[in-house]
């Protein structure tokens, strides 16, 4: 199975988030290939981008990208970051991307998708910061 994105475009869209409508769209499709590999459903997708309405994301989805806000933006920086992170710490893609349906002391043993999904940016922030002191820094 190919790795659905590459370092280089979840740093590339992570720098370039909400410059322009164009750099949105990046970001927004990086999501998307982040949320197939991770197998997410609709609800747990949005839950992550901060809920938008059904519409909005389904929108998106297609394709379809207007404006948006810089919550949506900072929670799909974050989740690219983490998508990074397990990509170093996990060399073998299924490792990676069951990573975040398992328990993990971490979290008081719930995934971390259970406690990114959570609902708050900080949740996202945890899953990030467990990450990388695992992989001993910053991204």
């Amino acid at each position: 199975m190919a790795r659905p994105l590459t370092h280089a475009s979840t740093a590339d869209a992570a720098a370039l988030i909400a410059e322009t409508p164009a750099k949105v769209a990046i970001a927004l499709r990086a999501f998307f290939k982040l949320a197939d590999a991770w197998q997410l459903s609709t609800d747990e997708a949005r839950k992550l981008l901060g809920e938008p309405g059904r519409a909005t994301f389904f929108q998106w989805k297609a394709g379809r990208f207007g404006r948006m806000s810089k919550d949506v933006v900072r929670r799909i920086s974050w989740l690219l970051g983490i998508w990074k992170a397990l990509q170093i710490l996990f060399p073998q893609v299924e490792r990676a991307d069951a990573w975040i349906r398992r328990p993990n002391a971490a979290f008081g043993g719930q995934s971390a998708l259970q406690r990114m999904l959570a609902g708050d940016v900080t949740d996202l922030a945890e899953v990030r910061a467990v990450l990388d002191a695992a992989r001993g820094g910053a991204s």
